[in-house]
């Protein structure tokens, strides 16, 4: 429900009017009681002195009355007309001033209320002195940056997120449309598209299932945490990527180092990693994994050879759907390790740095805070 009363415009000139007229009073009040005093203090005639105006003999007393009445009345007069031009006068120039000041403020209330996921491109972009409604303006432009790059980010994930689940999903109906159009399908070829389908089903759960674990884990606080050793972790991930490890090359340096949070999150990063050194590995390439604990907290590192990476293009391997140096191009792996790493190690208070290895390869590093004593 929207609040009702005056704006701050009309409360910043009421206020500047009030101050104005306390202090106008205060000296009208003041110069009242100077002008007494002045009288009061000037030379006094002796008593019963006389002194004569316009042919008529008056008491000095009484004449020495009547000019300060006279004086403070004329004070008066003449104070209650500066007063009410002074009222006026701030009214005016405060009215004036404020609207200036705050101009844009306006702007910011504007540009917010046409704010849209179609108008994020618009920035104040406010010049002028660097007050506090320039920083106000300033914040408003940097939150919007913000927002802009996450819905460009979330616009991105969602338009893969649907070409990745639409491939299988298309497997699927192509494989069913083909086999039900065949009047002579025999059971050999109803069991080549069950194969299929079943692996169509699979890569879509397993997609399904890594969407789920990123939103779990992305920008969402963990609900377990417990000491673990990342070395037992490693050794965990490894046993269910062995076998697909085949012909590399393995070097493991694991000591114990201790960290606390999530035991599923934090195999899953330790397996994320070696699953990405196996599948993006080149024959007869190696892989190595080093874990290391200390007093500033804990690391694992996974290194192995594969594909030449440009440096510059390092970071885009925790973009969502990025495999290797290719765009959804290839055919294992769901394209969400390296994201579901970033945002499981973000979520345990820790951050991840990737570089790419001379000749091919990536050696990706976890930093996770060490556990408490």
């Amino acid at each position: 429900m929207r609040r009702r009363g005056p704006g701050l415009r009309v409360r910043i000139t009421l206020l500047t009017t009030a101050l104005v007229a306390v202090v106008s009073a205060v000296l009208l009040a003041l110069g009242w009681v100077l002008v007494g005093q002045v009288f009061d203090s000037s030379p006094q005639f002796p008593p019963g002195s006389t002194v004569r105006v316009d042919g008529v003999d008056v008491e000095a007393t009484v004449l020495s009355d009547a000019l300060a009445a006279q004086a403070r009345q004329d004070l008066l007069q003449a104070g209650v007309v500066a007063f009410a031009c002074m009222i006026l006068a701030a009214a005016v120039l405060a009215w004036t001033f404020t609207g200036r000041l705050l101009r844009p403020v306006h702007d910011v209330t504007d540009a917010a209320r046409r704010l849209s996921a179609e108008s994020l491109g618009e920035r104040l972009r406010l010049e002028g002195p660097r007050d506090e409604v320039a920083e106000l303006a300033d914040t408003f432009d940097a939150m919007l940056d913000r927002l802009e790059a996450a819905f460009s980010a979330q616009h991105r994930f969602v338009a893969n997120a649907s070409h990745e689940l639409r491939t299988p999903l298309s497997v699927i109906r192509t494989e069913l449309d083909v086999t039900l159009a065949d009047p002579d399908a025999d059971a050999d070829e109803l069991r080549r598209m069950a194969g299929v389908v079943r692996a169509a089903s699979e890569r879509a759960e397993q997609l399904v299932s890594a969407l789920l674990l990123l939103a779990r884990t992305d920008g969402l606080g963990l609900v377990v945490r417990e000491p673990v050793d990342l070395a037992a972790v490693v050794e965990s991930a490894w046993k269910a990527v062995r076998d697909e490890a085949a012909g590399l090359r393995t070097a493991f340096h694991c000591a114990p180092a201790a960290a606390v949070g999530d035991p599923a999150l934090l195999e899953r990063i330790a397996g994320n990693l070696l699953e990405n050194a196996v599948r993006h590995n080149v024959p007869g390439g190696w892989i190595e994994t080093f874990t290391e604990g200390g007093p500033q907290g804990s690391v694992l590192r996974v290194s192995s050879s594969g594909q030449f990476i440009p440096p510059d293009r390092v970071e885009e391997m925790f973009e969502p759907f990025r495999r290797g140096v290719r765009d959804r191009t290839s055919h294992t792996g769901t394209g969400l390790g390296l994201s579901i790493v970033r945002a499981a190690v973000a979520a345990h208070g820790g951050y991840v740095q990737a570089v790419a290895v001379p000749g091919g390869g990536l050696s990706v590093t976890v930093h996770l805070p060490c556990a408490p004593h």
